[in-house]
């Protein structure tokens, strides 16, 4: 199937949608832009565009995200920094940006998974429960030092 041709004004009007719909990170815009036939000049030129008018805000997606997988989804901060290292931000905005994470929210989240987790798990030992919800826990991306915390006050 061949790809239908836009205009320059086609494309970047496209890579501002994309931008409004949602925070998006350089690296996904690199990406959406590669769905297109651009020269390396008119990509650079659409990248600057959507900077200088705020339409791509790295620190602004960063914070975004990082919200939304702690508050929606319920990752810890292991997995939420990982998944943003995959997407090519840098660790210093991320360590930057971690404060969108209310601290009494994010151990009342370890808390409150350890608990819910545990009380699920039926016939087994206890150390056997306890083993399976750090795991859990853990492939969440909690810290294991605040899991065992959390989980010695039983």
């Amino acid at each position: 199937m061949e790809k239908k041709s836009y205009t320059f004004e086609e494309i970047k009007q496209k890579l501002v949608n994309y931008c409004v719909y949602q925070d998006r990170c350089h690296s996904e815009v690199e990406q959406k832009m590669r769905d297109f036939l651009l020269i390396p000049e008119a990509k650079d030129e659409i990248f600057l565009y959507l900077i200088k008018e705020n339409y791509l805000n790295e620190e602004r997606f960063t914070r975004s995200y990082i919200r939304g997988k702690f508050y929606i989804k319920h990752w810890g901060r292991n997995k939420i920094r990982i998944n943003l290292k995959q997407k090519g931000i840098t660790e210093k905005l991320i360590a930057k940006s971690m404060n969108e994470i209310d601290e009494q929210d994010y151990l009342d989240s370890v808390n409150k998974i350890y608990h819910d987790y545990y009380s699920k798990q039926k016939g087994l030992k206890d150390y056997q429960k306890k083993s399976k919800t750090i795991k859990h826990l853990m492939s969440k991306g909690y810290e294991y030092d605040l899991i065992m915390e959390v989980s010695d006050v039983g």
